[in-house]
């Protein structure tokens, strides 16, 4: 060591931490397929899709899981984590297998989602189980939903318009999107039409509008891929009230309509009871923020509780909050330190409480532009006349 009788500086780069977003354009899907690659695809266990086309070639040509991975192909390409499961003898058997359980320790059907982020390494956020997505599957979809801070997709099952308005009244859950109809995509060398679970084309689209959009874009009015029809007829008509899709949304069901020659879903909520929930984006908003406010502040847990602690993690926070609004992301947002909600004997048993608010951003669902007949451009006729 050189010798100095004085003082050194030595020059290190500083990183500030940051608070980063966590991914959103996940997909977790619950599937048949009885003819399926086995060691590829084990029953009941989450598998890490990267390779959609690979995946497909190992699904079998039985069940559910070719299909709806080629209509996820056709609008995205995004990790996808898949569980198969093995259909039951009877709707009641396949049902309880979807939805799943505990077995010593491991769970199956769709509760082995909620493993995925420490079996392969990614938690899922766009969920459904297309074709499968009975009343029971749909119900316990929404619970895993909530669990995992994602939102579900499911079928709003009926034979009519009126039929899936009526089936909508049997969930009050805010992670879950219905959807009706179906749609028709064409199939082999002559393009015949044949049916595509709407659904599973939604989470494809859903993760592509996180991946091109953002989070808070919702799912409606974006052009869906390699769709031809529907299964069933949906009037529209942007001036109609009374038209199939309005009265479908009005009752918070999404459909799908045809705009500028493209087929499109259209539709933006949940199906919540709670009004500061009931757009899709707003629920996706609370729950990408709360784990994104997390992971950004772990680092602060088990650190001595000095002021400087929570001034800092409040100003992360804040940081993120700016960023957020900067990218249009949320309106706003703050978060603070609230002395009289942080007593003494709290803080002296490690306990540290924070405050944060936001504005999550709403789609414009409703453009009012005013028609006037006016004469007043009849007044300088003449004039105009003289002038040409």
């Amino acid at each position: 060591m050189t010798y100095l009788h004085g003082i050194s500086v030595a020059e290190i780069a500083g990183t500030s931490r940051t608070i980063r977003t966590v991914a959103t354009a996940v997909i977790g899907l619950v599937v048949t397929a009885p003819a399926a690659d086995a060691a590829a695809f084990p029953v009941n266990r989450p598998v890490l899709i990267t390779d959609i086309e690979g995946a497909i070639v190992k699904a079998g040509n039985t069940g559910t899981m070719k299909g709806v991975l080629n209509a996820i192909a056709d609008q995205v390409r995004a990790p996808i984590v898949v569980v198969r499961v093995a259909p039951g003898a009877d709707a009641t058997a396949t049902n309880l297998a979807v939805i799943g359980t505990d077995v010593n320790g491991q769970k199956t059907g769709m509760q082995a989602l909620l493993a995925a982020d420490n079996v392969v390494g990614v938690r899922p956020r766009i969920i459904g189980a297309p074709g499968l997505d009975t009343q029971p599957v749909a119900t316990q979809l929404a619970a895993v939903a909530k669990r995992l801070r994602a939102m579900a997709y499911a079928s709003a099952i009926g034979a009519n318009r009126d039929a899936a308005i009526a089936y909508r009244a049997n969930f009050t859950a805010r992670e879950l999107m219905l959807i009706y109809p179906d749609f028709t995509t064409p199939v082999g060398v002559l393009g015949e039409a044949e049916p595509s679970y709407a659904v599973a084309r939604a989470l494809g689209l859903r993760a592509l509008i996180d991946q091109e959009q953002g989070w808070h874009k919702t799912l409606s009015n974006v052009p869906v891929r390699n769709v031809t029809g529907l299964t069933k007829d949906v009037q529209f008509d942007l001036q109609d009230p009374d038209a199939d899709a309005n009265l479908l949304n009005a009752a918070d069901v999404t459909t799908i309509v045809r705009l500028n020659g493209e087929l499109r879903f259209w539709g933006n909520h949940t199906c919540s009871t709670n009004p500061d929930f009931m757009f899709e984006s707003a629920t996706r908003t609370a729950q990408i923020l709360a784990d994104t406010i997390v992971a950004g502040v772990v680092w602060a847990i088990d650190k001595p509780l000095l002021p400087s602690l929570a001034r800092d993690i409040v100003e992360q926070i804040n940081a993120a909050f700016r960023k957020l609004k900067t990218a249009g992301q949320i309106l706003g947002g703050e978060a603070w330190f609230d002395t009289n909600k942080n007593p003494v004997a709290s803080l002296k048993v490690g306990k540290l409480l924070l405050n944060y608010k936001y504005t999550p951003v709403p789609p414009l669902e409703q453009l009012g532009l005013e028609q006037e007949i006016t004469d007043e451009y009849l007044a300088d006729f003449g004039q105009l006349v003289a002038d040409a």
